[in-house]
């Protein structure tokens, strides 16, 4: 096997994948071999290099399917919103809650939300889903006497942020966020459906009432590279005041998935 000759049968399948529905599922490994003639080191390669072009994602025992990824974009202009965020990028959001308890806060997070350790507050596990694939998952502290019904509310609404303004009564934005790519603990790695030990966004946000300045919730999310990359809009493309008047280049850092 030459290193050209699984590559070009790589580039003939994204090509193919361009005008496939995300879900469709990839020709098998044996289906390949004879389609081009290769050994099943080259049709094996072909498909993981695919999936390290995004284009395919494997699901252990099912297969391998195309994907279809978003821009998944983190700004102060923005609502600290999974489902509104994902809306925008015109595909569809569903999260569903794992685990739900009152727990008393943990040292490290009681720094970020600015509370006694051991305070009683809301912990929840989620999944994230775009389009019905799984997408994310995310363990959030959320101040308990911002919404102490929470449990009964996100019965009835999915969206936590929905929550915070339609029960909580304020409207969370996000002061604090850091964005890294890393390999996921074992837990969420099984959560994520991933085959191998691969890199995975992981965002961690503190919002806050912005009427009070009081932190309300805390989060650490693990999102999939082949369902978004994370966009981060810092800044405003405007000239400052007193500024000469010109067309500035988007003053815009975005965290490129590699």
């Amino acid at each position: 096997m030459t290193q050209q000759r699984y590559r070009l049968i790589a580039d003939e399948l994204e090509g193919e994948i361009a005008g496939m529905a995300p879900g469709s599922k990839l020709d098998s490994e044996h289906t390949l071999m004879k389609r081009f003639g290769v050994g099943r080191a080259a049709a094996r390669a072909a498909v993981q290099e695919l999936e390290r072009r995004l284009r395919v994602r494997r699901v252990q025992g099912a297969g391998t399917f195309v994907t279809k990824r978003i821009d998944y974009v983190i700004s102060r202009d923005r609502p600290p919103s999974w489902h509104r965020t994902v809306r925008e990028a015109g595909a569809h959001p569903r999260s569903v809650v794992l685990d739900r308890a009152i727990e008393p806060l943990p040292a490290d997070c009681a720094v970020l939300l600015e509370a006694p350790v051991g305070t009683p507050t809301h912990r929840m596990v989620r999944m994230s889903y775009i389009d019905d694939v799984v997408a994310g998952t995310a363990v959030e502290w959320i101040v308990h006497d911002a919404v102490p019904d929470l449990a009964d509310a996100m019965r009835v609404e999915e969206s936590l942020d929905e929550v915070l303004r339609q029960v909580g009564h304020v409207e969370a934005v996000r002061s604090w966020c850091r964005t890294a790519s890393d390999i996921p603990p074992p837990d969420v790695q099984q959560r994520l459906e991933l085959a191998t030990a691969v890199p995975v966004w992981v965002v961690e946000s503190v919002n806050r009432d912005p009427a009070t300045g009081r932190p309300l919730t805390y989060s650490t999310a693990w999102m999939r590279g082949d369902a978004v990359r994370v966009v981060m809009e810092i800044g405003s493309t405007g000239a400052p005041d007193g500024a000469p008047s010109r067309t500035p280049a988007p003053d815009t850092k975005e965290v490129a998935w590699k």
